[in-house]
């Protein structure tokens, strides 16, 4: 008689979404630095004007201490995703952070504009490196599902936390002396960096065998980016003329890299990641809202402070309300995500934000707080349940090996229309501004409003189109 082979099949059980202890330090690591770079955006905000006086710049300058920032940061995020896959993500989130610390230093010890100006731009570029490579550390260390998806939305949380906190701790800190805004982020960074070395684990399989460097795409992508945000962070201070040139020229460079990338035999963006239909959704969504919300906090600040007279503390206070997400993110999204799916939280979300902006268009010369509360509260919960969903839309499904390519793909949309967003509300309040009296910044304001309502717009009907896409949970 033959013998009959009986195999057992078993199952392996769905990962836990529950964290292990290690899983959270590790997490809670990668979040702090998220928090970092949220908080030093938003704390050197409000201390531009503190900075003016004591370093003498003009408005040009001054302007400059943002753009340096915003250069680095969006310039290099695709080439400093890429670097992370290619180069180790450990090794580049540390050593990005590391000089992160120390021209935050040198930013705070500056005695001249200029090197004030430089220090941004390294620090941007540092941001640029470490933001990916944090990202990748956590989609490539937590399996796809219920445990990526929670600590995705713990870290965006977070980051939008450091955002609105900052706001506040910057107003705090520029009251005392403007240089603590940039010694406070060095000091966090040196307590983060300490704790990252033991925390994040050495994955020695991390990097590929092929490493080749695709020198000529870095470069190209990198100077058509940098062209564009510059053209775009440019567009209401200089002429129409030169604004459209340099665009132009970074639309050129992005030609030109698309015809390296199909040449070259080791792409740093390989173009096949672009025929994912969530992925380029995800992004797109993510541009338009990020120059929605970017857009209405600049409104918002010019109406306070300019019109009402709010000191910077009082504005910081006032927007606090926004931070509810980094409360109802980790808490109310992940349960919304597992009965909705993503796409259906995302339109949700967008649809709020429109609903805040709205809200906001009664404003008027004497409108009381409570009555502006419902728009920044509205817009926290919008931002709870958008952003974190579209950073998973955005890497769900991209292969381990371009997980940092993935990531610096969203924050470069991400900053390209936090960008777009400032340009546009500006153009509009200078175009539409008549006169300096109150009547006049009020209609400027409620005009400029229009570019978020209609960002938001655009992005819940990006993000719609992909619903029915979506498989049933």
């Amino acid at each position: 008689m033959g013998e009959i082979l009986v195999t057992t099949v078993v199952e392996r059980p769905a990962p836990s979404p529950r964290l292990t202890p290690r899983a959270w330090g590790m997490l809670l690591v990668l979040c702090g630095a998220i928090f970092l770079e949220g908080i030093n955006v938003a704390m050197l905000n409000v201390a531009l004007p503190a900075i003016r006086a004591d370093l003498g710049l003009t408005t040009g300058e001054l302007q400059w201490v943002i753009s340096a920032y915003v250069l680095g940061y969006g310039g290099f995020m695709l080439v400093g995703g890429r670097a992370a896959d290619l180069f180790g993500r450990r090794r580049m989130f540390l050593a990005w952070l590391a000089v992160f610390l120390v021209v935050s230093a040198l930013g705070g010890m500056a005695g001249e504009g200029w090197t004030l100006i430089a220090a941004r731009f390294v620090a941007g570029v540092a941001a640029a490196v470490m933001t990916p490579a944090g990202l990748s550390i956590i989609t490539t260390s937590f399996p796809e599902g219920p445990q990526r998806n929670r600590a995705l939305l713990v870290y965006s949380g977070t980051a939008a936390g450091g955002f609105s906190l900052g706001l506040v701790l910057g107003g705090l800190l520029a009251a005392v002396n403007w240089r603590l805004v940039l010694f406070a982020p060095a000091v966090l960074a040196l307590v983060i960096l300490a704790l990252a070395v033991p925390l994040i684990p050495k994955t020695p399989a991390e990097r590929p065998a092929d490493r080749r460097v695709d020198v000529w795409g870095a470069l190209t992508i990198t100077a058509a980016i940098m062209l564009l945000v510059l053209g775009v962070e440019r567009a209401a201070h200089v002429e129409i003329g030169w604004t459209a040139a340099i665009v132009a020229a970074g639309l050129a460079l992005i030609a030109l890299f698309v015809v390296i990338e199909r040449r070259s035999p080791a792409p740093l963006l390989r173009l096949g990641i672009l025929r994912s239909g969530p992925l380029v959704r995800a992004n797109l969504a993510g541009l338009l809202f990020a120059g929605a919300f970017f857009g209405f906090q600049f409104i918002a600040v010019l109406y306070l402070q300019e019109l009402r007279g709010w000191s910077s503390l009082e504005t910081s206070l006032a927007m606090l309300a926004i931070g509810a997400d980094a409360v109802l993110a980790p808490t109310l999204t992940p349960r919304l995500v597992d009965r909705f799916g993503n796409a259906k939280v995302i339109v949700g979300g967008l649809v709020l934000a429109v609903l805040s902006y709205a809200l906001f268009l009664p404003i008027g010369t004497d409108t009381v707080y409570p009555a502006m509360f419902p728009t920044m509260i509205i817009l926290g919960v919008a931002f709870a349940l958008a952003y974190g969903p579209l950073t998973i839309v955005a890497t769900e499904g991209v292969e381990e090996s371009e997980q940092g390519l993935a990531g610096g793909l969203l924050y470069t949309s991400f900053q390209f229309g936090a960008a777009l967003g400032l340009a546009a509300s500006t153009a509009v309040i200078v175009a539409v501004t008549d006169g300096s009296d109150p009547a006049g910044l009020l209609g400027g304001y409620r005009a400029a409003l229009a570019v978020p309502i209609a960002a938001a717009v655009l992005a819940a009907v990006v993000s719609a189109s992909g619903l029915r896409k979506e498989p049933v949970r």
